[in-house]
């Protein structure tokens, strides 16, 4: 694809200033023929996150749209899928939206910073990714073999496991405090969120609600804690399918339903987009990288509009 752009680049927002007072400078070889004195005390830039941007040569009327993904992943969720397809920033940019995709607090290029936060981070197996994230039965695994009409790339399967992170379980009110800062830069703006992003976009939604120009939430996972918060957000929630193989999924789905519901009852327009009535079967927790993401997401658009 060859893509016009008027300006393209990066920023990061949030973070903070960090004081270490202890440790003993040491002498370290970082590369073969290099050495210095290396002194871990000091003062450090930490906590905030990565930001790339994309404004497209003829862009559009819409607000900004900013990319929010989910727990152990990074802005690459929304880049080229894993069998090398284009993915949905390529896919926005060429329908003339400014993109703005974050890298959020110690997720991909935002780095980490070891010994501030508390507990460890915490890496998600292959296995589980591949029966949570709904690709396939735990029997189908060794030979990637996904649910049938499964829309995954499952022979692809090994470089998604490439685009997962670490992630820290206590981190999450700096992920909000990222993404209000996004916000308050871009002014209003359209987030596209996905699992653990809905959460942290639905508390920056309580926090900055004028700054919400659309909120399109993929598989959150959260529940709608104030039906008055969003009811002048217009709101989109796709869910995939494979969803009745585990209860938790079907508890979700209902969460989802029920927050349509009550939004449209407190006056708000909201729509659940089911991908087997309303797109195609077959896709999993990660419509993003599916055969036929770009429906996915053209969808998810036309209903919020």
């Amino acid at each position: 694809m060859t893509y016009n752009l008027s300006d393209f680049g990066s920023y990061t927002v949030a973070g903070r200033l960090h004081e270490v007072t202890e440790g003993e400078p040491r002498n370290i070889q970082f590369t073969r023929s290099a050495s210095y004195n290396y002194d871990p005390k000091g003062r450090f830039a930490v906590e905030h996150a990565y930001v790339q941007y994309f404004v497209p040569a003829h862009r559009n009327n819409a607000p900004p749209i900013v990319l929010v993904h989910g727990g152990g992943m990074h802005g690459s969720t929304w880049e080229t899928t894993p069998d090398g397809r284009p993915g949905w920033i390529n896919h926005l940019v060429r329908s003339g939206y400014e993109t703005h995709v974050i890298d959020n607090v110690e997720r991909g290029r935002s780095g980490f910073a070891t010994g501030i936060w508390e507990g460890d981070p915490i890496s998600r197996s292959q296995q589980e990714a591949w029966t949570l994230f709904r690709i396939g039965p735990i029997e189908g695994f060794s030979t990637r073999t996904p649910f049938e009409n499964g829309q995954f790339p499952a022979q692809a399967f090994d470089t998604f496991s490439r685009m997962q992170v670490p992630r820290w379980l206590t981190t999450t009110p700096l992920h909000i405090a990222a993404l209000v800062a996004v916000l308050k830069r871009l002014g209003p703006a359209i987030v596209i969120c996905h699992s653990q992003g809905g959460e942290i976009a639905m508390d920056a939604m309580a926090e900055v609600p004028d700054l919400f120009a659309g909120f399109i939430g993929i598989e959150p996972s959260t529940r709608l804690s104030d039906p008055g918060l969003i009811a002048s957000v217009p709101t989109v929630l796709f869910a995939g399918d494979f969803l009745d193989i585990d209860h938790r999924w079907r508890e979700r789905l209902q969460n989802w339903t029920d927050w349509v519901t009550t939004a449209r009852k407190h006056g708000g327009k909201a729509t659940l987009v089911r991908s087997a009535h309303d797109v195609r079967s077959g896709h999993t927790h990660m419509p993003m990288l599916d055969h036929g993401n770009e429906e996915c997401l053209s969808t998810c658009l036309q209903a919020l509009m």
